[in-house]
């Protein structure tokens, strides 16, 4: 990672868009501080005001769950297979001070009330008892459970077919307006971001190159990564299913320009030879010498 900067407000929906390798879940993990001991991490992570990077390990256990918490890409692999998904969600509950029981009966109510049939049966049962969809919606409900201010939710339908899929972000959609909950939304799929986010930022290569508004990204890009990425849709005009071919990119460039400047079909000369700062135009922002038009 290198210089990545981006913030989230209070109830909004942010999406971190990038293909596979790109540093996604590393900026997860090293928001929760979970990245192994021998990670070297600089720079700062504000939650509520407070910096939270680097604080001792008992701190940050409470701020996980109630103030942060993450549902992670595989549900099945991500809970416990010895013991009961309820019981998985009760322990949390029992560290805001419910006893056992209480803990239970709130988890079979939580169950309920995110639309998972039988909720006391299913509560009942072990991870490999349950489909992926109903593993992940047990996975939104632990995330959830302790009413956090920020919930991450890493690429959390990639495992689930289209219309699991779409139920889960229904679901999500609906939760978290109702908590008014800020959410952290990583993918590679633009079609999810289209449908889930309020805001989104483009990463590559552990950098961030274009952030704005959803419509504006999807309107006006203006980073020729993200008009890549989207070039990758579907095309919505055409009746056939076919994809539009984006630019194959290379490994990034490590001299002085632009590291993107050898896989650019835009790429100027002063690409190589300077990296290009932030050029901003309201809300919508990008590292890219093209973006000088905007601020003209």
């Amino acid at each position: 990672m290198r210089g990545l900067s981006f913030s989230i407000d209070e109830g909004e929906v942010y999406a971190l868009v990038g293909a596979s390798g790109s540093g996604k879940s590393v900026t997860s993990m090293a928001i929760m501080g979970l990245l192994p001991i021998a990670a070297v991490i600089e720079g700062r992570v504000s939650f509520e005001g407070r910096e939270i990077l680097g604080i001792p390990e008992r701190e940050m256990q409470k701020i996980r769950g109630s103030g942060i918490s993450m549902i992670f890409q595989d549900p099945v692999a991500s809970l416990n297979p010895t013991m009961r998904v309820g019981d998985q969600v009760a322990e949390g509950l029992m560290l805001e001070g419910l006893s056992k029981s209480q803990a239970w009966e709130e988890t079979v109510r939580i169950f309920g009330e995110m639309g998972i049939p039988s909720p006391r049966e299913v509560a009942s049962s072990y991870p490999h008892q349950l489909s992926g969809g109903m593993c992940q919606r047990v996975m939104i409900a632990m995330a959830l459970s302790r009413n956090p201010r920020l919930l991450i939710a890493d690429e959390p339908t990639t495992a689930l077919d289209v219309t699991v899929q779409a139920q889960i972000l229904s679901l999500m959609r609906a939760i978290i307006s109702k908590e008014n909950t800020s959410l952290l939304f990583i993918t590679h799929d633009l079609a999810i971001v289209a449908e889930m986010a309020d805001r989104a930022g483009i990463i590559w290569h552990g950098e961030l190159w274009e952030e704005a508004p959803i419509e504006d990204l999807f309107n006006s890009p203006l980073h020729p990564y993200t008009q890549t990425l989207l070039q990758a849709l579907p095309d919505r005009e055409r009746d056939d299913p076919f994809f539009h071919l984006g630019t194959v990119l290379t490994e990034r460039n490590e001299g002085i320009g632009c590291p993107f400047a050898s896989s650019c079909p835009e790429e100027m000369p002063i690409c190589s030879q300077e990296m290009p700062p932030w050029f901003q135009n309201g809300a919508h922002k990008v590292r890219c010498w093209l973006g000088r038009e905007m601020v003209l």
